[in-house]
């Protein structure tokens, strides 16, 4: 069933958007700016598709006073945390976050410049880093009357995923599996859960969104003929969401007046239950402590 996003006024809302480049997140950035946030930020890893991105918002419904673009890539922490220091310095007040940018489905190991997976760093670790870095500001913003909102993008794929902390790195395997750290990475991604039991009490909701299956270039990293399955896969079978569906898919939970609960997971729009691993407290607690240290070793927090 597809959800609606009625009339929002987001005139005191300041919003970060993370993927807006790109797939469901270029689309949510459009329907942001529609709403008249009071500032809209979109980190953007290519400056020059940000600017692109602009003039795609400003052709559609002109709203781009309060757009702006700033240049961040979570396949490097250190411009996380330099864009996390410029946000709290020249901005200093958050109401929403949104975790949306990810990368997925690769055909050989990709390492970043911090030497993790590439799945494990841009899906999980940098948006980890982003939202700890964030969190006192947030906290200092909101409200029982604005309250705020962290959101992060999942995928139906954390239903194959697992949580193996002697090889989160996925440097044990024997053989590469091209949806092994991509399932695992979206697993991750519901850390949401134990966010949401320790800001419970500070005006905060968090969630995690399965958009839908949307064909977009998320799999851009795997090998061309991997690619055209997996949108093939969706063409043939028709099994496919619109990109604007999956961006009110997103938006629709996060801001709907009936999200009281923190931590839920959605699947197009609706509560679901995300993969059984996801509800166990004594893991995501343990996967929070193991990030947040793998952070601190690096100097990041």
């Amino acid at each position: 069933m597809a959800v609606k996003l009625d009339n929002l006024d987001l005139s005191k809302h300041v919003i970060i958007l993370t993927g807006a480049t790109d797939g469901i997140g270029k689309e949510m950035a459009k329907i942001l700016a529609g709403f008249n946030p009071k500032r809209l930020i979109l980190p953007a890893r290519n400056v020059e598709k940000g600017n692109s991105l602009l003039e795609y918002i400003k052709s559609t419904n002109g709203h781009t006073n309060n757009v702006e673009i700033w240049e961040m890539d979570l396949a490097d922490l250190q411009s996380v945390k330099n864009f996390a220091n410029k946000f709290i310095d020249e901005i200093g007040e958050l109401h929403v976050l949104m975790n949306n940018a990810g990368v997925g489905v690769q055909s050989r190991v990709i390492k970043t410049k911090d030497n993790f997976e590439l799945q494990f760093q841009v899906n999980h670790l940098a948006p980890f880093l982003l939202t700890l870095l964030l969190l006192d500001t947030m906290k200092k913003s909101v409200s029982a009357e604005l309250s705020g909102k962290v959101a992060f993008t999942s995928s139906i794929s954390n239903q194959f995923g697992e949580i193996d902390f002697d090889n989160l790195n996925l440097e044990k395997n024997n053989y590469w599996h091209p949806f092994k750290g991509y399932g695992n990475s979206k697993l991750m991604v519901d850390i949401s859960k134990q966010l949401g039991l320790m800001v419970q009490n500070d005006n905060i909701t968090t969630c995690s969104l399965h958009p839908g299956t949307i064909q977009t270039n998320i799999g851009r990293l795997s090998s061309a003929f991997l690619f055209f399955l997996l949108n093939m896969f969706v063409k043939i079978t028709r099994t496919g969401t619109t990109i604007e569906q999956g961006s009110i898919n997103v938006l629709y939970p996060i801001f709907s007046l009936e999200n009281k609960e923190t931590g839920k997971y959605y699947s197009e729009g609706l509560e679901a239950e995300p993969n059984e691993i996801a509800n166990d407290k004594e893991i995501a607690k343990k996967l929070w402590d193991v990030s947040e240290q793998i952070l601190k070793d690096r100097g990041m927090i």
